[in-house]
C-alpha cells in the first residue's frame, strides 16, 4: 500500500528484505525531488537562500514538527546535523568546573553514552547510570534515583536503541521526575518521533527533547533538531553564529547575546539539503493523511505477521520466547532478540544477511525493524527453517 513512495530505494535494492530500517530507513522519492530543489534554490539565490531558507523552509519544517509533537511553540526548535552536536551544547550551559552529576540509563546511544562518559573521567563529574532491565520496573527505579539526589542533568530516551523499548507513559515519566528534581530533563526521542504518537504538550515547557531525521522521519542523515522549553535562558558555551540571529540587528554589544528562542541553542553554517528532504518527508505524509498513529498500527500488524512466519519456521534460537519484551503496547518498531552470545548472534546476522535479509546487532541482541515500505505477504524466513 505504501511502497509506491519508495520505489527508487526498492528497484536499487531488489531480492532484499530489509529489517534494518532502524539504522537506516529507506528514503520516499520525494527526498530525492528535494536534493534538487535545494540545489536550485541555491543556483537561484545563492547568497540570499540564508533568507529564503530561514524565513521559509526552517518555519514550515518547524510548524510540521510541532504539529507531530504537540508542541506548542515552533520556534523552540532548532535544527544541527547530528544530535551530538545538541548534547554538547547542553552540556556546555552547566561550569565545568564546578561539580557536575547526570543521571542517566546503561542504554543511551553512542552520541551521549560515550560523551558523558569521557567526561566522568573528571574528578568534579558524578555519572550515575541506571540499568534498564528488568525493564517493568526500571520507570520507577528510574524516578526514585531522580529523587535520591541532586542531579544538574537528568537525561533518558523515550525508546531504548538497544531493546526497542519505550517508556509507556512519556509525560507521566517525566512529570514524576520533575515532582521530585530541578534538574535539566533531557528525552532522546530518536527511536520515538514519527514511530510513536508522541504528544509532548504537557511537558514541553520542562524538557529538551532529541530527535532527528535519520530514523522513522526518513528523510536521512544530517537533520536533527531539539525542542527548547519556552523561556529557557541558558547560555551555552558551544554556541554559534546561527545563535545571533534573533539579536544581530541590535548594536554590538561586549556581552555574547543569544536568540530569545530555540536558536539560543544554534550552530553555524550546515548543509540545509538534509532539512530540505525532511520538509518534503513530512510534507507528503501530511498530504497522504499519513498520521503518526497510522505508521504505527501499520508497524504494528507487521510484526505480527513476521512473528507468525517466525514460529512457522521453527529456528532453535530465533523465536517470540526469545525476545527482549514481549508486550508490544510500550514499544518501538524494531524486535529486538536475544538468540545467544555475542559471536553466534555475529554469525546468525551474518547468515540471514547472505540470504538477503538485512538486519543488525549489537553484542548479543539482533534487531529486526520494520517500515511503511514493508509488505508482510513479501515476508520469507525459510532459510531459517
Amino acid at each position: 500500500m505504501y511502497q509506491q513512495f519508495y520505489q527508487r530505494f526498492l528497484q536499487a535494492n531488489q531480492g532484499k528484505q530489509h529489517f534494518a530500517c532502524h539504522s537506516h530507513h529507506y528514503w520516499p522519492d520525494v527526498s530525492r525531488d528535494a536534493m534538487l530543489e535545494y540545489w536550485d534554490d541555491t543556483a537561484r539565490l545563492v547568497d540570499d537562500k540564508w533568507r529564503y531558507i530561514f524565513g521559509e523552509k526552517v518555519p514550515e519544517t518547524q510548524q510540521l514538527i510541532a504539529d507531530i509533537l504537540q508542541l506548542p511553540q515552533p520556534e523552540q526548535i532548532v535544527f544541527a546535523p547530528n544530535t551530538h552536536e545538541l548534547v554538547m551544547r547542553l552540556l556546555s550551559c552547566f561550569d565545568l568546573r564546578q561539580p557536575l552529576r547526570i543521571l542517566t540509563t546503561d542504554s543511551e546511544f553512542y552520541s551521549f553514552s560515550r560523551q558523558v562518559k569521557r567526561l566522568a573521567e573528571y574528578d568534579n563529574v558524578q555519572l550515575d547510570i541506571i540499568a534498564s532491565e528488568p525493564f517493568a520496573s526500571f520507570e520507577q527505579r528510574f524516578a526514585d534515583a531522580a529523587a535520591a539526589h541532586h542531579y544538574q542533568l537528568i537525561f533518558c530516551s523515550q525508546v531504548f536503541f538497544n531493546s526497542g523499548v519505550a517508556i509507556r507513559d512519556l509525560t507521566g515519566f517525566v512529570k514524576q521526575i520533575a515532582a521530585v528534581s530541578d534538574a535539566m530533563i533531557v528525552i532522546d526521542g530518536y527511536h520515538g518521533f514519527m514511530a510513536l504518537p508522541t504528544d509532548l504538550s504537557a511537558i514541553a515547557e520542562r524538557i529538551f527533547y532529541l530527535a532527528g531525521s535519520y530514523k522513522y522521519a526518513q528523510g536521512g542523515e544530517g537533520c536533527c533538531f531539539m525542542a527548547v522549553p519556552l523561556g529557557s535562558t541558558e547560555r551555552p558555551l558551544y554556541t554559534g553564529w546561527f545563535a545571533e540571529f534573533g539579536t544581530l540587528a541590535a548594536e554590538k554589544s561586549a556581552t555574547v547575546l543569544y536568540s530569545e528562542d530555540g536558536y539560543r541553542f544554534a550552530g553555524a553554517t550546515m548543509d540545509f539539503s538534509a532539512l530540505y528532504r525532511l520538509n518534503a518527508v513530512l510534507r507528503l505524509f501530511k498530504q497522504q493523511g499519513i498520521s503518526v498513529g497510522r505508521i504505527h498500527q501499520y508497524v504494528q500488524q507487521l510484526q505480527q505477521v513476521f512473528l507468525q512466519k517466525l514460529a512457522s519456521v521453527q529456528h532453535a534460537d530465533l523465536h517470540a520466547g526469545n525476545l527482549l519484551l514481549q508486550d508490544f503496547s510500550c514499544h518501538g518498531h524494531f524486535l529486538t532478540f536475544r538468540p545467544g552470545n555475542a559471536a553466534e548472534v555475529a554469525e546468525l546476522a551474518a547468515f540471514l544477511k547472505r540470504a538477503g535479509i538485512e538486519t543488525d546487532y549489537r553484542a548479543d541482541r539482533l534487531r529486526f525493524g520494520f517500515a511503511l515500505y514493508h509488505n508482510s505477504a513479501e515476508y520469507d524466513l525459510t532459510c531459517l527453517a
